[in-house]
């Protein structure tokens, strides 16, 4: 399937913090210094974007819970809704945007650890 240009900024977003591993337990536990674990619901209205970004240094996992995320990479998109099976990997090698080009809401469950600040 063919890409659409990539957004440069975010639009018709709405971010909704469901909780979050603290950096002291982070290191704690598991070694990782400077470090929180994220837990949130992203809802991208229709028409709405969310801009180009890399996760060289943000590792996530995505789950499309309702609705229907697009997603764009340099390769081509993929089409993600609340009946498919598995999420998206965000790992060293991702490069992506998406999209909601329905009529409705479409809301997914981000998991990704990111810098504490």
């Amino acid at each position: 399937m063919a890409t659409s240009e990539p957004p440069t900024e975010h639009k018709g977003l709405k971010v909704e913090s469901l909780g979050k591993v603290a950096e002291t337990s982070m290191r704690t536990q598991i070694g990782l210094e400077g470090h929180v674990l994220q837990l949130r619901a992203i809802t991208i209205e229709p028409g709405g974007q969310i801009a180009r970004h890399s996760h060289a240094t943000r590792p996530g996992l995505v789950k499309v819970v309702s609705g229907t995320w697009v997603e764009g990479r340099p390769s081509g998109e993929a089409v993600y809704g609340a009946d498919t099976p598995g999420g998206i990997l965000e790992d060293a090698e991702t490069d992506h945007w998406f999209f909601n080009r329905g009529d409705e809401p479409a809301t997914a469950i981000v998991c990704d650890i990111v810098p504490a600040g």
